[in-house]
């Protein structure tokens, strides 16, 4: 169920209302009191953003000196209404030039007014998109001294625009070179046992595209997922091609996907924005393949030395190459000194974190490098108490390689004028939350 807002309030710090609109009559205009009385006299706007009072719902959120209050008689989506609240508040700054506070209220209250009856119809949300209400809200507000943001130019063709099915781009864009940048970005997340076996493996990876294109173009995005390439084998009658396909979970697409078509074809048709966003964001848990493997060996010698052997194994193709590599392996907080050997990279004992942190700049594939180190420990007269080993946690960014296996099968550009576009693909792993216990 959606937000079904019956009014929203606009408060300074003392709780008086600055701006309050009301869009049902099941709520008195007097809920604004009961909110001063039982939260804010209380002192309990910091324990949850999300009150009951009688028979009313109050979703409230402090932007700067400012606290805007949701009055809710139903039971109502709270994300959602949290989520209009942030791009309200983006969009009053992008009329009163960055600013939101008490001052920006009070000096732009009728176009306040007049955003606040389009953005929400009876209590349910509208459009904030700061793009379209600016084709036919063209009233500047009051900017703020200290703003430097300049003033967005207006978009001719506003009826379209408001209008149309494809309201986040808008007509008439024209480049000389037509580009379009996929990038593909996966961060890996592992937790490993000290004896080699992995106890949680997933990815989550985000498409994010740059485009550069004139006109209204249609983009068709193809992936090796195992659903899209079984279903295009059916539409086409003829058999899947070999290779390796993979099972997307929780797929999340931008406005711009058409999903009428990815139910029916499993195939990302989509108007791109101009500019920069994000096409898609996944999830995959089975079928990984770990850019790295670790193996530590670590020896308590009596109670002040420590011997400690990490071998790092990339398993990546040999052509490929890491960015970045940092590998952090705990030691005790009364480590005194320590030496270092290394095939690779360097190392150094950082006290701060208490580990010793191994830095290779760039990690070839199919390659093995090692560290030994030695540690002395300071000798206290307390009791020995059992060290409870943290795990071993790694950084590191492999271009050119997807952990899932995730694979761009195919990218046009179809545009009625038919001129020739540029397509950029790229691949990244990154790591997430990489540990290894020892």
């Amino acid at each position: 169920m959606p937000v079904a807002a019956s009014a929203i309030y606009f408060l300074n710090l003392r709780g008086d209302v600055l701006i309050n609109r009301l869009y049902r009559d099941d709520v008195g205009g007097n809920m604004v009191d009961a909110f001063r009385t039982h939260i804010m006299q209380t002192k309990e706007l910091g324990t949850c953003p999300v009150r009951q009072i009688g028979g009313c719902s109050f979703f409230y959120m402090r932007i700067s000196n400012v606290y805007i209050v949701i009055v809710v008689s139903s039971n109502a989506n709270v994300a959602c209404a949290f989520k209009f609240v942030v791009e309200a508040v983006a969009l009053f700054k992008s009329y009163f030039g960055g600013a939101f506070d008490e001052d920006a209220i009070r000096n732009n209250f009728v176009l306040i007014y007049e955003l606040l009856d389009e953005i929400m119809d009876f209590g349910y949300p509208q459009n904030l998109s700061p793009e379209i209400l600016k084709l036919y809200i063209t009233q500047e507000g009051v900017r703020s001294p200290f703003s430097s943001k300049p003033t967005d130019k207006p978009v001719p063709n506003a009826t379209l625009q408001v209008t149309g099915a494809v309201g986040w781009r808008r007509e008439g864009l024209v480049y000389k070179k037509n580009e379009v940048f996929l990038d593909i970005v996966e961060s890996v997340n592992l937790l490993m046992s000290s004896k080699g076996s992995v106890l949680r493996c997933d990815v989550t990876g985000k498409i994010l595209m740059k485009c550069f294109l004139s006109g209204m173009p249609d983009l068709k995005l193809g992936l090796n997922d195992k659903i899209g390439l079984e279903k295009e084998s059916q539409l086409k009658s003829r058999p899947t091609k070999s290779g390796k396909t993979i099972e997307l979970d929780d797929v999340t697409f931008h406005q711009c996907v058409n999903l009428t078509r990815f139910n029916s074809e499993k195939t990302v048709s989509f108007v791109p924005p101009d500019g920069e966003f994000e096409l898609m964001k996944y999830r995959i848990t089975e079928g990984v393949n770990l850019p790295f493997r670790v193996l530590p060996t670590i020896k308590e010698l009596g109670r002040t030395r420590m011997e400690v052997n990490v071998k790092v194994k990339s398993v990546f193709g040999a052509k490929m190459f890491a960015l970045g590599v940092v590998i952090k392996i705990p030691v005790p907080k009364q480590t005194a000194k320590t030496s270092f050997q290394v095939t690779s990279g360097r190392a150094k004992y950082n006290a701060a974190i208490d580990c010793l942190v191994w830095k290779i700049r760039k990690f070839p594939g199919q390659t093995e490098p090692t560290m030994s180190a030695e540690v002395e420990l300071i000798s206290t007269m307390a009791e020995k108490k059992s060290w409870t080993r943290p795990p071993i946690q790694m950084e590191f960014q492999v271009p050119m390689f997807t952990a899932s296996g995730l694979r761009v099968r195919f990218l046009k550009v179809w545009e009625k004028s038919g001129y020739n576009t540029v397509e950029w693909v790229r691949y990244i792993t990154k790591a997430g939350s990489y540990e290894i216990r020892c």
